[in-house]
């Protein structure tokens, strides 16, 4: 009798802990869709890592696209795409309704997870830099210097940060304005800006990645260049605009700024991901507990996940998902 009342409870329990587990998944969907970065860039490498690591780990099957940090908040927004990268201070704006958001309002796009620094570089070949005795980015609206200047395309968190930049902290429209002063703008991605810059088709390069880049060393491979730095009345002007902050390029990292050399002020952000806010509480907790469970093999896609703590994944200015607040929050105690 003792054996029979015993194997009922624990048939009970059982049972209990299987109605609860399917309970936590009610509205997962059997696929989701990723949306990464351009090709040849961190997030492009990072966004097929996550896919295979979510989809490894029992979470639902995840494809990996290319994106842009513009499209992939609309995407997000409009159920086009489930979840993605941009930079925390791009959502600001997209909530706002400000910059490339005006007139689209954007409510069901909230942040999954602040994940590394980003850095956005201004890399101009050393014998341009040299001849027209430029040293930072105000050197070359001072002398209104005539360019061959390239970003990555529209819609990517790049060309936002650049256009951003020059439209709150300077005060203009760096494509019409670089035009006007004889210049040309072209739109790249990674690799080809990188191809251009060394074949002597550009002078400048500028875009946004991470804090140890690899675009950065390629470009380093194959010509002498600068990383030109932003002066600190332009990046409190952006700061104030959309919560950018300032960051450093420290001696050391790169060949073109030595052990020795001055720090190279630049915009900082934070990479991160985006993501539905319809999508279930219980998901998008397993999604980030995943990624913390598996951080050591994502650093080895992207060395910048070495970075991602508690103290970082939840942004102050701009909401977090409903599961993500739950299980950084947890971390945290």
């Amino acid at each position: 009798m003792k054996s029979s009342r015993l194997f009922i409870a624990v048939l009970i329990v059982t049972l209990l802990v299987s109605v609860s587990s399917a309970q936590d998944k009610t509205g997962w969907p059997d696929q989701l869709r990723f949306m990464a970065g351009p090709p040849g860039g961190n997030w492009f490498a990072l966004g097929t890592a996550l896919s295979e690591m979510w989809t490894g780990a029992g979470l639902p099957q995840t494809t990996s696209s290319s994106g842009g940090g513009v499209s992939n908040i609309l995407n997000a927004h409009a159920r086009r795409g489930d979840l993605g990268f941009s930079v925390t201070s791009l959502l600001g704006a997209a909530l706002k309704g400000e910059a490339d958001f005006k007139g689209r309002a954007v409510n069901n796009a909230v942040i999954m997870s602040n994940l590394y620094t980003q850095y956005t570089y201004f890399i101009m070949r050393k014998d341009f830099a040299e001849k027209n005795k430029i040293k930072s980015v105000e050197d070359i609206i001072a002398k209104k210097l005539p360019m061959r200047f390239a970003t990555l395309k529209p819609g990517t968190s790049s060309e936002f940060v650049i256009k951003a930049l020059f439209d709150k902290g300077y005060g203009f429209d760096y494509k019409k304005t670089f035009q006007d002063w004889g210049g040309s703008v072209e739109y790249a991605s990674y690799d080809g800006g990188a191809d251009l810059l060394a074949d002597n088709h550009l002078d400048c390069f500028a875009f946004s990645v991470g804090k140890i880049a690899s675009v950065v060393m390629n470009i380093e491979s194959q010509l002498d260049v600068v990383l030109l730095p932003v002066g600190q009345e332009a990046l409190d002007k952006l700061a104030e605009a959309y919560g950018t902050v300032t960051l450093t390029i420290e001696p050391g990292i790169y060949k073109s700024v030595p052990k020795g050399a001055e720090p190279v002020k630049v915009v900082g952000d934070y990479t991160c991901i985006v993501i539905r806010k319809d999508l279930p509480e219980s998901l998008v907790y397993e999604l980030n507990k995943a990624i913390w469970e598996h951080k050591a093999e994502l650093v080895a896609a992207v060395k910048d996940m070495s970075e991602l703590e508690p103290s970082i994944a939840l942004p102050d200015r701009v909401p977090a998902h409903e599961g993500s607040v739950k299980f950084w929050s947890e971390l945290k105690k």
